[in-house]
């Protein structure tokens, strides 16, 4: 291992800038991503009721967490087209990935759609609104949902081309996505005054628009390849089944712990519960630079893994290390500088305040603590190693995350937290463990 790290830093620059070159592009998408959040909120908040931006937000939480839940998509896409780049025939490769994912994005958006009503009287027996939001909700929900072909597609071929290394096309991708989007929020509500329906058409028509210029960019790297009927058979639909239904599972489990962190914290209090709010959105800031990195190492990874190079895969893993742990380093000290301002600009309320910044030293060694599974993530997502990814997110839940919170839950709220970072730590060392342990067996890339 020791000859492996010399030899990955003497490589120099130009490995280095490969990958920041692949990641550069996916940060700035991502940047996009919260921007439009406020602007959809900027343009409800402008509404006649306060009941219009709860239903417009509660309708698209019900189905923005199943997309999030449906990121599997993404990323099996992104590990196996990552992949394909390193096959004997890297087109036909490719190609065979890129119809398999979009037939799986398909059936699975078209399931949400046709399950539409009894996931619409889900979301509105957890949220229990009153009568003016439910009829919101349902107002937007009922709009948005034709959306949901096009959402599942646009995460599976958004994870094509990043394995494709072509982060530049889905970055341009999705900030016309989200300009069209931002766009149509204020012709449609503010211009035709079309109240929560205008917002979820403005989604729509955007998300379809993503979804054919991806489809556009997609076609052309096939090169006019058509899909053959042995890419569908029991044994591919198998191993696909396989690989998307662990990333499934590692997804819920990873929800489950999110999702109790904020019911959880509306239980210690209104002023816990907004603290949370705000908390989390420390969260967000460390994605937008770390999910960069940890994309360009799947693309990388799994290339290597492709050629079934070993000693590359590690040589990707550390470089994708090395940067993941600048940027942690660079958050913490930003966090440590600047992090009553950044509490300052999320809330104006004196208590609120007060009761925010006791928790700072808490979001300083968040990005120092957390990095660590962003990156493997990425390494395993390049490999398709899903199976380790579902039983280490199980591991870190279940003996780490729960146990822990349980432990220092007569603190309050504060348990919480510090049970993702020991939650965010296990994974980052579980999935480090595991990897050393299939290079030691030598079947990293196997």
């Amino acid at each position: 291992m020791k000859s492996t790290v010399t030899q990955t830093f003497r490589q120099g620059w130009p490995a280095h800038w490969h990958m920041l070159t692949l990641a550069a592009p996916m940060i700035l998408a991502n940047i996009t991503t919260p921007l439009l959040g406020l602007v959809d909120t900027a343009v409800m908040g402008h509404m006649d009721s306060p009941a219009m931006l709860a239903g417009a937000s509660i309708g698209a939480l019900i189905l923005t967490q199943i997309y999030w839940v449906c990121g599997f998509l993404r990323m099996s896409a992104t590990g196996l087209s990552a992949q394909a780049r390193g096959h004997d025939k890297p087109q036909e490769s490719a190609a065979k990935v890129f119809y398999q994912s979009s037939a799986m994005a398909l059936l699975l958006g078209a399931a949400v759609f046709t399950l539409q009503q009894p996931i619409l009287t889900a979301g509105l027996f957890l949220a229990d609104p009153n009568t003016q939001v439910s009829q919101f909700i349902s107002a937007y929900f009922s709009v948005r949902v034709w959306s949901a072909p096009a959402a599942m597609l646009n995460l599976a071929l958004i994870g094509w081309l990043v394995g494709q290394q072509r982060p530049r096309a889905v970055m341009i991708i999705q900030i016309v996505g989200n300009l069209v989007n931002a766009g149509l929020d204020f012709f449609f509500v503010l211009g035709l005054d079309m109240s929560v329906g205008g917002v979820a058409l403005a989604t729509v028509i955007a998300e379809y628009s993503m979804a054919i210029m991806a489809l556009v960019v997609a076609l052309r790297l096939c090169d006019g390849l058509r899909p053959q009927r042995e890419w569908f058979n029991a044994a591919a639909r198998r191993i696909l089944l396989k690989l998307n239904g662990d990333m499934l599972i590692r997804n819920l489990a990873l929800q489950l712990c999110l999702a109790f962190l904020t019911l959880q914290g509306a239980r210690y209090g209104e002023t816990a519960a907004a603290v949370n709010a705000i908390l989390m959105q420390f969260f967000v800031l460390i994605a937008l630079g770390l999910d960069g990195i940890a994309y360009a190492v799947e693309a990388l990874v799994g290339e290597a893994a492709g050629q079934k190079q070993r000693k590359e895969v590690i040589r990707q893993t550390l470089r994708g290390l090395l940067w993941s742990s600048l940027f942690a380093i660079a958050y913490a000290l930003s966090f440590w500088w600047f992090g009553r301002d950044i509490i300052g600009l999320l809330t104006n309320l004196p208590a609120l305040f007060d009761a925010a910044v006791p928790y700072l030293p808490l979001m300083i060694w968040l990005p120092l603590l957390g990095h660590w599974c962003f990156l493997f993530d990425g390494v395993f997502v390049g490999l398709t190693r899903s199976s380790a990814m579902r039983d280490t997110m199980i591991f870190s839940a279940a003996a780490v995350y729960f146990p822990l919170w349980w432990a220092l839950k007569d603190v309050g709220n504060e348990a919480l937290w510090y049970a993702l970072l020991g939650f965010l730590l296990a994974r980052g060392m579980s999935l480090g463990g595991m990897l050393w342990w299939l290079n030691y067996r030598r079947v990293i890339a196997s």
